[in-house]
C-alpha cells in the first residue's frame, strides 16, 4: 500500500515537472505602444522575471476599442478575427494587459463561437490578407537548422514569426483564448507561486484598486469574476504586502469613453472616483487598463481645474505596482514618466 502510495505521488511529480511553461501569444494593443509605453516595459520586465513567454503579436491591428464598433461593427469584428486567427496559427492564447482591449475582443470571439454563419462571413473579409505563420521556432527545427535557430535566438525571439509569402490567406476557427494578464496571474500562474517571487513587499502601503468597466462588463461575456464584488485585483494587492481600499468608485467608470463626446462630464466621473479612493485613504489607485490611466493620471491636473479640488493621487499600471514587489527599480518600470508624480509611493516602498 505504501508503495503505491509512492508511486502515485511520484507519478504526480512527473506530471508537474513536464508541465508546459506558461506561454502566449502577447497582444499589446495600441495605447501600451504609444502614450502608455511604460506599462508596455514593465509588462514585458515582470513576464520575463516571472518566465512567462511572451510572443508578441507584432502585425496585430488595433481591437477597435469600442469605437470602431460603434461606426462600423463587421470592420471592428474583422480586425480581432484577424488577429485572433495569428494566434491560432502559433497555438497559443491571447493576452493582454489591457481592460479595453479584452472587453471588445471577447465580445468579438463570443460572436464568433456561438454563430459559424458570422464567423465564416467574417473570414471573407480576412482571407485576402496573405500571411502565415513561419516554420520557425514555433514548429521543430530540422537538424541543419538548429545552429541557425540558436545563432539568431534574439531575433526569432522578437519576432511573431510571420510573413508575407503565404497565397493561403488567413482564417479563424473560432477556438482562440484571451486572457487578461490580471487573469493570467490568479488562473494560470497562481497567486500563490506570485507571492513566493515577491522580495520587497509594499508593507504599509494602502492601494485602491480600480476595476474600471472592461474587465467587468457585461459579466457573461467576460466571466472571470463578479461585475459587482469581484475580487482578483483585491487579492492581488493582497498577496504584494500591500492593503487594498475598499470603496465604492473601483467599478465605476473612469470617464474616457465620453472624453470625445464631453470632456467636462468625463473629468468629472474621473475625479469623482479618485477623490472616494482618497477619501477612504489610498496611497494610489492601481488600474489594469492603460485607457483608465490616460483619464486618471494624465488627465489629472485638468481634473482638479474642474472639481477644484486637490487630488495628488499617483496612478499605477498593474505590472509597475507587481515589478515594485519583485525588487524593480522605479526607473526600470519607468515611474517618472506619469503626470503624477509616484515618489510619495516611493517614498513608503523602495526610499524608506
Amino acid at each position: 500500500m505504501a508503495n503505491k502510495i509512492k508511486n502515485k505521488e511520484e507519478k504526480i511529480e512527473d506530471i508537474k515537472s513536464q508541465s508546459k511553461p506558461l506561454k502566449y501569444a502577447f497582444f499589446p494593443g495600441c495605447v501600451s505602444r504609444g502614450a502608455c509605453k511604460e506599462l508596455y516595459a514593465s509588462t514585458i520586465l515582470i513576464c520575463k522575471h516571472l518566465g512567462i513567454e511572451l510572443v508578441e503579436l507584432k502585425r496585430a491591428s488595433c481591437c477597435g476599442a469600442g469605437v470602431i464598433n460603434e461606426r462600423t461593427p463587421i470592420l471592428g469584428d474583422a480586425l480581432n478575427a484577424r488577429n485572433f486567427a495569428m494566434a491560432e496559427e502559433l497555438q497559443l492564447p491571447v493576452m493582454t494587459h489591457c481592460s479595453t482591449c479584452q472587453g471588445v475582443m471577447s465580445k468579438s470571439n463570443k460572436k464568433f463561437k456561438e454563430s459559424p454563419e458570422f464567423l465564416a462571413q467574417i473570414n471573407e473579409k480576412i482571407a485576402s490578407e496573405n500571411i502565415k505563420q513561419q516554420e520557425s521556432p514555433y514548429h521543430q527545427a530540422s537538424s541543419e537548422k538548429k545552429n541557425d535557430v540558436v545563432e539568431n535566438q534574439e531575433i526569432i525571439i522578437n519576432n511573431d514569426g510571420f510573413h508575407g509569402n503565404s497565397h493561403e490567406g488567413l482564417k479563424y476557427k473560432g477556438t482562440a483564448v484571451v486572457k487578461h494578464l490580471l487573469w493570467i496571474l490568479i488562473s494560470d500562474y497562481g497567486l500563490e507561486n506570485l507571492q513566493k517571487k515577491v522580495i520587497r513587499p509594499l508593507t504599509g502601503l494602502k492601494v485602491a484598486p480600480f476595476y474600471g468597466c472592461y474587465l467587468l462588463r457585461p459579466e457573461e461575456t467576460l466571466g472571470f469574476e463578479s461585475a459587482d464584488n469581484p475580487t482578483s485585483l483585491d487579492k492581488l494587492i493582497r498577496v504584494l504586502g500591500a492593503e487594498p481600499v475598499d470603496y465604492e468608485g473601483k467599478t465605476k467608470c473612469c470617464g474616457f469613453p465620453i472624453t470625445m463626446m464631453n470632456r467636462t462630464a468625463s473629468l468629472k466621473m474621473a475625479g469623482k472616483q479618485t477623490l472616494d479612493a482618497k477619501d477612504h485613504g489610498a496611497d494610489c489607485m492601481v488600474t489594469p487598463c492603460p485607457l483608465c490611466h490616460l483619464n486618471l493620471d494624465s488627465m489629472q491636473p485638468d481634473t482638479e481645474r474642474i472639481i477644484e479640488k486637490r487630488l495628488g493621487m499617483p496612478i499605477l499600471h498593474l505590472p509597475q505596482l507587481i515589478g515594485l514587489a519583485l525588487g524593480f527599480s522605479p526607473e526600470e518600470l519607468k515611474m517618472q514618466t506619469h503626470i503624477v508624480s509616484t515618489e510619495s509611493v516611493l517614498a513608503k516602498i523602495v526610499y524608506k
